[in-house]
């Protein structure tokens, strides 16, 4: 038998820490677009309708609604002893056909059945989030499995249907089969990313656009601020939903006169803005974000240290958001209600946090190249529905 090779360096190991941020190799992390497409290869991601090559974007797969749904008289999650099904039998729910299309009202809570499952192997955990035009829309929606005990998390070693919770909260909406509300990201292990390391990649990356030292770190996270200047000539800053609407076909583009639906809201002398609880909005953020090609980005959507309220519905960014434009990035917009009680936000405050992870593998295919991305070079901008 012949000798196995030796390595020429014996004493270095075999894999060496990213040179910029001192991270160690990808053995973990948020699955990129190919090994989600060889997921779905071989069936550990799975439909009733065959997945498309267009659901499967650089670190997230699109999910689909089903045929049907149910009206349910209240959110809730499964628990270990109970599927999906289960109690839907038990609060026994008003079904809805979807298969000509059927509108969602306002205010009411929907389960509805997914066309994807999955068979997940014993390493692999996934989560689930509301996709960036679902969110402007003011539409809260969730992922539940059988036996759950969280919403938009999926066990490892979980092999069943998927369902998605939604709320219309604003504005009733026009659903069908094949509609597409919420995504999946798949991750393998348990990636650790201190704050150190943050800090090296925003020195490399300028991964939120601020001028060097500027930026606000705090453990894994790294702060962006309101923008409450607005256009220069417009003085425009962001935009307050309308409570009187009609309803809003969610697959349609550039569609729906804004004015019908949203108010706009311009820069004030105080240069601050004063949330109504029942009320939602559409801000944007002062500084530019950039997702580098080889990791993804979370923001989390409410940090009571900073106010009660919420900032993000839709808060997963995919690799190569902002990215390539000039060194300028695209501005994060926020999908703003307050809790409870009336809340003031200033200018260049602290709204929100990112948190970056690193992907198990470069992708082959990046946010806003060949996929028809919405947002890539976005400012201030409302959903793919208006004109």
């Amino acid at each position: 038998m012949a000798e196995a090779a030796r390595p020429l360096f014996p004493d270095l190991p075999e894999t060496l820490p990213d040179p910029g941020t001192g991270e160690q190799p990808r053995t973990t992390g948020i699955l990129p677009f190919q090994a989600i497409r060889e997921l779905v290869r071989t069936g550990e991601i799975a439909a009733d309708q065959a997945i498309g090559e267009d659901q499967v974007q650089p670190a997230s797969l699109d999910l689909r609604l089903g045929v049907e749904a149910f009206r349910a008289p209240a959110s809730f999650l499964p628990g270990p002893d109970a599927t999906v099904r289960d109690k839907i039998a038990s609060f026994d729910m008003h079904r809805l056909d979807l298969t000509g299309g059927a509108v969602l009202e306002r205010g009411c809570v929907y389960i509805v059945p997914l066309m994807e499952r999955v068979a997940l192997g014993a390493k692999l955990v996934a989560f689930a989030n509301p996709k960036s035009s679902t969110g402007r829309l003011d539409i809260f929606v969730r992922l539940i499995t059988d036996r759950g005990t969280a919403f938009d998390r999926v066990e490892p070693g979980y092999k069943g249907p998927l369902y998605a919770e939604i709320a219309p909260r604003t504005f009733s909406v026009l659903v069908r089969p094949g509609t597409r509300l919420n995504q999946l990201r798949l991750r393998r292990g348990t990636p650790q990313f201190s704050a150190s390391a943050l800090r090296k990649l925003q020195q490399r990356e300028k991964l939120v656009h601020v001028e060097p030292g500027r930026e606000t770190i705090k453990d894994d996270m790294i702060g962006v601020t309101l923008d409450l200047e607005g256009d220069t000539a417009t003085g425009l800053i962001g935009y307050q939903a309308r409570k009187h609407t009609g309803v809003i076909d969610v697959d349609r583009r550039a569609h729906y006169d804004p004015e019908e639906y949203w108010d706009p809201i311009r820069r004030r002398g105080t240069r601050g803005i004063v949330l109504n609880p029942d009320d939602f909005y559409i801000l944007a953020t002062k500084e530019a974000v950039t997702v580098p090609p080889d990791y993804a980005a979370e923001m989390v959507p409410y940090d009571t240290n900073v106010g009660e309220f919420r900032v993000h519905y839709a808060g997963f960014f995919d690799p190569g958001f902002g990215w390539g434009q000039a060194g300028q990035g695209s501005r994060a917009v926020l999908e703003v209600r307050s809790h409870e009680v009336p809340f003031v936000l200033e200018h260049e405050q602290v709204v929100g946090w990112l948190r970056y992870e690193r992907l198990s593998a470069p992708p082959e295919r990046l946010y806003g190249q060949e996929l028809g991305s919405n947002y890539q070079r976005q400012g201030l901008r409302l959903g793919k529905q208006f004109r």
